[in-house]
């Protein structure tokens, strides 16, 4: 009997994880590469003082994702993960005094939006029924199959969503559709806000991406039981089960090749051979440092397109609770065109930015002592280009303090009893994504799904990819589609 194929991953972020399980299924001996002591990527966790923070993502959608890995192994999901769904998706602080609450019922939200600010609960519904069907014609093509091969464009499905192509929207953007939609700045504000969920700028990313609320109220958000880290370690212990091992503090030299075909990874001056490798890294830095030695391979459009924006992020341990605040909240910003002015146009952080607020001990009491909140507080930054960025940290840390004090009523200064920061220099260093942006390439312009890297090289034999910054993007699901994605080419 032949021996197993080998695949080498690197990288253990989410999408390595879920690749290494889906090739394990397949019959591959699996092994894992990370730089790292610990799995997750940007899905980690630390503690500080008593306190547990989930380092990275804290919004969880599409559990059936996740789930799928389990079925696949043949495995019952709820013996490994469970999670709950959340009745109030998030809630909303303007800066005239306006309070929303996201109601995870569409009906129920809709009425929430006319009671606050007038805008008819007709016109919400109308606009959800928008990002539904959007999301109807372009999942099958854009999310779940690559957009790299002939065969994608021959499926039915495929030619009944070109045929309803002007109907995603893609030729306006996000801003100019929400404003057609509401008449009420605040409601095209809160619209406009879900470019961020994939780091891009809704004055001009397409309308297309009015697809993403639908993936939040229809599907629903949810909170893993043991926190977001939970997806990580819960998926870690799967793939352990099917025989893949993890080789952590190992950072991946270089991808080994014979001719234009791949023959394994170099780590620490050995070559460990392999039938294909799938890179988890950041695309930019698989070329820039895996594939150094061979720059005519590189695809420099793709490498030189604008990258999406970063993060700057405070954990804070608090000495209080507050009953008016959720697991998922947002303060906005008064002007948010000159917010997002400033991080795409002037590379700088705006004095009032739109800050979110993940709270985990509100599901998870144990992440904080009695008494006691865990805050990740966020707000969206360039991507790292030499800034000043300690500068810009201390400055953006004393505007955050006094937004979150004038809209709270009270002094957060006093209440922090410790603090961790993460930043755009940070992030790239730790996980290795180039400039510190969370998701690869930006969205802003109406052709970006299609500009994105391939899941398969085309000029490299057995050399696959999967992550945020690949097809069809960032987010924990799609990190988990591109896995997917992977799986079938290699078939």
């Amino acid at each position: 009997m032949p021996l197993p194929k080998k695949a080498l991953i690197i990288g253990a972020g989410i999408a390595g994880i879920a690749t290494a399980i889906r090739l394990a299924v397949k019959g591959y001996q699996v092994e894992v590469y990370e730089a790292n002591s610990y799995p997750g990527g940007k899905l980690s966790q630390f503690e500080q003082d008593g306190y547990r923070f989930d380092a990275g993502p804290s919004l969880f959608t599409m559990p059936q994702y996740v789930e799928e890995l389990f079925k696949l192994a043949g495995k019952t999901p709820s013996d490994y993960f469970r999670y709950q769904k959340l009745d109030v998706v998030c809630r909303y602080f303007y800066e005239d005094g306006t309070r929303l609450t996201a109601y995870a019922n569409a009906s129920k939200f809709s009425d929430e939006i006319q009671e606050k600010t007038g805008e008819p609960a007709a016109a919400v519904k109308h606009y959800l029924d928008n990002s539904s069907t959007v999301y109807n014609i372009t999942n099958h093509v854009f999310l779940e199959r690559s957009l790299h091969r002939l065969k994608t464009y021959l499926c039915w499905d495929t030619v009944k969503s070109i045929l309803r192509f002007g109907k995603i929207d893609a030729f306006r953007t996000m801003h100019k559709a929400n404003e057609v939609f509401f008449k009420d700045k605040r409601i095209v504000q809160f619209f406009d806000r879900y470019a961020t969920y994939n780091g891009s700028n809704p004055y001009n990313a397409p309308a297309t991406l009015n697809v993403i609320p639908h993936l939040e109220q229809h599907f629903g958000a949810y909170f893993p039981e043991k926190g977001m880290y939970n997806i990580t370690s819960c998926l870690v212990e799967l793939a352990e089960s099917l025989g893949i091992k993890f080789h952590y503090n190992n950072p991946v030299a270089e991808i080994a090749l014979q001719g234009h075909k791949v023959r394994g990874i170099k780590t620490n001056d050995e070559v460990i051979e392999g039938d294909l490798v799938v890179s988890n890294m950041d695309i930019w830095f698989t070329y820039h440092k895996l594939l150094s030695s061979r720059p005519k391979l590189h695809p420099q459009k793709i490498l030189n397109q604008e990258r999406s924006s970063s993060a700057l992020i405070f954990y804070w341990g608090i000495r209080d609770q507050f009953s008016e605040l959720d697991l998922h909240n947002i303060f906005f910003s008064a002007d948010y065109e000159a917010e997002f002015n400033h991080i795409w146009k002037e590379k700088e952080i705006y004095h009032d930015p739109t800050i979110y607020l993940n709270i985990s001990s509100k599901y998870k009491p144990d992440d904080a002592p009695e008494s006691c909140e865990n805050w990740f507080v966020m707000i969206n930054v360039p991507a790292n280009t030499g800034q000043d960025w300690d500068a810009l940290i201390a400055g953006a840390r004393e505007n955050v303090l006094n937004k979150l004090s004038r809209l709270l009523s009270k002094d957060i200064r006093k209440l922090i009893a410790n603090e961790s920061i993460l930043d755009p220099r940070s992030i790239e260093s730790r996980t290795s994504s180039y400039q510190g942006s969370l998701y690869g390439t930006s969205s802003n312009s109406r052709f970006a799904a299609f500009l994105r890297h391939a899941n398969k090289s085309s000029k490299i034999k057995g050399l696959y990819f999967c992550g945020g910054s690949v097809h069809p993007g960032g987010g924990i699901p799609l990190c988990l589609l591109s896995a997917k994605i992977v799986s079938e080419l290699v078939d």
